[in-house]
């Protein structure tokens, strides 16, 4: 994905919202879906390969999430700015909401940001994006649907020189529900899974946490390795792969009701 900035001319979105089929029960967030960043806040004093490089963007999940969405007639919200402006699935007291240094780079356009900046981008770009997707959901609960939840991610093939072996991971907090067969689904087609891995599902007032956890709904959050999106042929053939398995997992009757089944996060905070 080309890196873009906003100009003053054009529109700047925080999310971008599909609407998807009011029968289809599905719904897809992409929290690091681009890399751009709004007018006034210039490049953030990062080359444009910075800004091309993962610590900006998920590379390839909105790509996989546009695609599934209209496969399978899922309503999706995309975050519309880079995670370097502010991490969209980051809790709103998280010390990482704002990152100063990511992957070994330094962000100057962060490096002396604070608390009244900070709120300042809370209410401009994650405040929103956060109420869109909390709009989503409300929305399929007022229409007298459970919603399920995808998030939709993507990880570097390697971290600190060591390669991650896995295709794809799947992480989840407690409920089990959606994360138990599409983990078993992904491994029935050959792919290698991580069970919470790379990275560890339950994360105190992340987008799932907030979206999925607190409120009993069913959710689970996958996670692609970039090097099997790194072509459009790739993300179409990851987005036809979830379109094959989501369905009959869809139908189970257990993920058609509200059940609270609590987050680690919240045993664990820190």
């Amino acid at each position: 994905m080309p890196f873009s900035l906003s100009t003053e001319t054009e529109a700047f979105a925080p999310a971008h919202l599909i609407a998807g089929s009011p029968a289809q029960r599905l719904i897809l967030l992409c929290d690091h879906a681009s890399n751009a960043l709004p007018s006034g806040y210039g490049d953030l004093g990062l080359s444009r390969a910075h800004l091309e490089r993962h610590i900006a963007y998920d590379i390839g999940a909105a790509q996989v999430t546009r695609r599934l969405s209209a496969l399978l007639d899922a309503g999706a919200a995309l975050a519309g700015f880079s995670r370097l402006l502010i991490d969209p699935n980051r809790g709103e007291d998280d010390p990482t909401l704002v990152m100063r240094v990511s992957d070994g780079a330094i962000i100057p356009g962060n490096a002396k940001v604070g608390p009244v900046e900070i709120a300042s981008r809370v209410e401009r770009f994650w405040r929103p994006y956060r109420r869109a997707c909390v709009g989503l959901v409300e929305a399929a609960l007022a229409s007298d649907r459970v919603p399920v939840l995808l998030g939709i991610h993507s990880f570097t093939p390697t971290f600190k020189g060591r390669a991650r072996p896995w295709s794809c991971g799947v992480l989840w907090d407690r409920d089990p529900r959606l994360a138990g067969p599409l983990i078993e689904g992904l491994r029935a087609e050959g792919v290698t899974v991580g069970d919470n891995e790379p990275y560890d599902g339950a994360l105190k007032n992340d987008s799932m946490y907030e979206l999925s956890s607190a409120r009993g709904i069913p959710g689970a959050l996958i996670e692609i390795r970039q090097d099997e999106l790194g072509a459009p042929e790739q993300s179409e053939a990851w987005a036809q792969r979830l379109a094959r398995i989501l369905p009959s997992i869809l139908a189970r009757p257990e993920t058609e009701r509200i059940e609270v089944f609590g987050s680690r996060a919240d045993l664990n905070p820190g």
